[in-house]
């Protein structure tokens, strides 16, 4: 296979240094100098390498001083939060994640009834314009906030019965919600993709700018 170029090669020695504690939370990273002479590369490469780590919201640069591991909030999700049905405890998988992680987890949200476009339409198996709740939420760990989402469930099987709202209700977590309607969700789909962080998104979650996100 060919050899990545050397600049990824170098972001992911540093990256690994950063996720196994190596370089801890407030660690200098060395200089371009001290990344040339150790890896025998010109400034341009050592710049690039610095600069995917800054990209990806891992590092951060201080004027005069150098580029620092960021601090950030580190929470791991399990894919059987998805399942978690009415009767088996709290709801809210992205409440109990944070609670595995020794966090607190709370979140933000708006809910509204708007008609679905096309791309919407067609996952959720509906004709573009229908009727469906859209909901928002900003999800926060220890008050910092983690990850943003939008879901959008069909007015269809919804309106009218005590789960119209996601949030009005005490019980939280679409799968658990669906359950108290008869509607049993059995089967969770995700298509996980890479792009560069809107500025919306930037402002949300109190990123640095050109920082790339996980979409689902």
């Amino acid at each position: 296979m060919p050899m990545p170029p050397a600049y990824l090669a170098i972001a992911a020695d540093l990256r690994a240094a950063i996720l196994s504690g190596e370089l801890p939370a407030g660690a200098k990273l060395p200089s371009e100098s001290g990344l040339m002479r150790q890896y025998d590369v010109s400034r341009t490469v050592a710049k690039w390498a610095i600069a995917v780590l800054k990209g990806e919201g891992i590092v951060e640069g201080r004027a005069g001083s150098g580029v620092y591991v960021r601090d950030t909030t580190r929470l791991l999700r399990h894919a059987r939060g998805h399942d978690v049905r009415s009767g088996d405890g709290p709801t809210s998988p992205f409440a109990r994640d944070a609670a595995d992680a020794g966090q607190q987890g709370t979140w933000e949200h708006d809910s509204r009834h708007e008609k679905v476009d096309e791309r919407i339409a067609a996952r959720l198996g509906v004709e573009p314009g229908a009727p469906v709740m859209r909901t928002s939420y900003r999800f926060l760990a220890d008050g910092e906030p983690t990850q943003l989402s939008v879901s959008y469930e069909p007015l269809a099987v919804t309106e009218g019965t005590p789960v119209e709202w996601p949030e009005d209700g005490s019980v939280k977590g679409v799968v658990a919600r669906m359950d108290t309607i008869g509607v049993r969700v059995d089967e969770v789909a995700e298509c996980v993709s890479l792009r560069s962080a809107t500025a919306e998104e930037v402002e949300a979650l109190n990123l640095p700018a050109r920082t790339f996100v996980h979409t689902i």
